[in-house]
This record gives structure tokens, sequence and C-alpha cells, in this order.
């Protein structure tokens, strides 16, 4: 039996990022050996993350990451159980790892993206790699998704908001490409972020939303005996005038800028005096924004009922 010393196991904890304990237990089990104490760990970490699948992830962080050219960007969500873990350090580090293999997928899905080689090491794949993750912080984790934005005909810009709750992802076709142009765009981020636009422009409405909604307005509009007796055109002109003003609170380019001094200009507006004043022919083309465990259920924890559940009452 090979002698395990101080020096070994905090060398394997280095290697695995295990606990202290657990990295002594493989070493000995392994009789020393180094390599075999890492598969050793790496299968306890996969066996870890078994009984660990059933709990709710719903908190986590969001990040982005540009590529230096800044013609291609990504962002990933990625979902701790505990706020607490999504605000610790190495969770946050693992998290910008996840973005930095998303910057260069070729995956279409994510479960293709889970398929792939990790990068930072061969031997495992994404889901291996999650795995091990699980097995060293003690929660559950997921990587929920995650989008790829590219226009080699301009820019990507980017905005995280409250440390990872919000990301944004910008794709700007541009003839030009500055200082300025960037902080338009950072601030149009800025804007997705706040108000959350589902278009970018009125062009990506379809006909049945438009349909739909105005079934809704009539229909309400009928159920109040003043506005039902009122003249078809009238109640036809009603409606045009609350789908148009609805279209300005989700629309991007037709939404008011936050940060307008009139409170007037709309973001296109803002844009179009940006894009002017740089001599450039600016297009907003697409946004995404995730938000941190958006339509997922979230833990509801009774303490008193787990404490009592650990001593047996």
């Amino acid at each position: 039996m090979a002698e395990i010393n101080a020096k070994m196991v905090k060398d394997l904890r280095e290697m695995t990022g295990a606990g202290m304990m657990d990295c002594k237990k493989a070493l000995a089990a392994c009789d020393g050996d180094m390599d075999k104490a890492v598969d050793f760990l790496r299968e306890k970490g996969l066996a870890g993350a078994q009984k660990k699948a059933g709990r709710i992830a719903a908190e986590g962080m969001v990040q982005t990451m540009l590529c230096p050219c800044g013609t291609k960007g990504v962002v990933v969500e990625v979902n701790s159980e505990t706020d607490f873990v999504a605000k610790n350090q190495v969770f946050r580090d693992y998290v910008s790892e996840v973005a930095a293999q998303a910057l260069d997928t070729e995956a279409k899905d994510i479960e293709g993206f889970m398929k792939e080689t990790w990068k930072g090491d061969a031997s495992l794949t994404v889901e291996q790699k999650l795995s091990t993750m699980i097995a060293t912080i003690g929660e559950n984790m997921h990587i929920r998704r995650f989008e790829v934005l590219e226009d080699k005909n301009g820019f990507v810009q980017s905005y995280i908001h409250a440390g990872g709750k919000i990301g944004v992802l910008l794709d700007v076709e541009s003839d030009v490409v500055n200082d300025e142009l960037k902080e338009m765009a950072k601030n149009v981020c800025m804007q997705v972020a706040a108000l959350k636009p589902l278009y970018t422009s009125s062009n990506e409405v379809g006909a049945d939303y438009i349909a739909k909604e105005k079934e809704i307005l009539k229909a309400q509009i009928m159920n109040d005996p003043k506005e039902a007796a009122k003249p078809e055109k009238v109640i036809e002109g009603m409606i045009a005038g609350r789908i148009n003003k609805e279209l300005k609170e989700i629309v991007l380019l037709d939404q008011v800028y936050v940060k307008a001094e009139d409170g007037k200009q709309t973001v296109k507006q803002y844009v179009d005096s940006v894009a002017k004043a740089s001599n450039a022919k600016v297009t907003v083309k697409k946004f995404v924004r995730f938000e941190t465990g958006e339509g997922l259920e979230h833990r509801n924890d009774d303490f008193a009922a787990e404490v009592a559940a650990q001593m047996g009452k």
C-alpha cells in the first residue's frame, strides 16, 4: 500500500476540485496512483450528479462573451439550485468557461452541445464536465441554453445586468464600426434588458398575432355596454389605436428610448441619430435576451420542515 501524503492530496484536489477527504479516499482506493484517482473521482462525480438530478435548479447566471474581432457573440444560461452558489466564484468561472465553449461551438442545439469534447480537458465531454462540477459544488446544475449571433458586415454588442441576472446580445449591421456606434449598441442592449421587447422591428410581428390581439380587444370593447354601443367604424378605430400603442411597447425600435431627454425619441430615432453623426448606414437586426430562471419552477424550501425531517420528527 503506497503512503498517501499531504502533497498528493493537495495536487489531486487542485486537479479535480474535489474535497480534501474525497481526494484522500480516492488515493487510498487507488494505491496512490494519481491518474486512477482522478478517474475514481470522476466516476464518483457522475454518481453524485445522478443523486442530485431531481433537485430544482432555477437560480444561476447568464453570461455573454464576444470574440476579439467583435463580429460574433454568445449568451449562455447555467442554472444552480441556490443564489448562494450562483455568487460563488468557482461557479462563475465555470459559467465563463461554458460561454467560451459555446462561442466556438458547431452544435445547433443544447443536446449536441452537451456531447461535444470539453475544451479544457479533451478526456471529457461538456456533459461530463458538468457532472464533475455538480460533484465539486454539491448542487444540481444545468446548462440550460445558449445562442450565438454573428454579423460579418457589422458587429455584435453585449450587456450583462445585475451581475448575471439578465444577458443581452445585439446584432448590428453597419458599414462603420467605431466607439460611438458601440456605445449606442450598448445603450440599446440596456433598453432590451429593462423593457423586455418581444420583437426587433414591426416587420417581425406576424399577421396571426395582430388578428388575435384584435379579437381580444374587440371582445373587451363588446363587454362594455357603453363602448359596444359606438358605431362600428369608431370601434375599429379604437382597436387600431390600441394595437399601435401595444406595438410601441413590444417592438424594440418603436419603443420610447429610455434615455431620451424629451421622453419622445424612439429607439430607431436614437440609432439613426448616432448613425448620422458617424456617417454610417446602420441596421439593428436582432437581439437575444436571457433572464436567469425565466419560465422555470423555483425552489420553495420550508426550512422548519427540512430541519424536522433531518431530526427524524
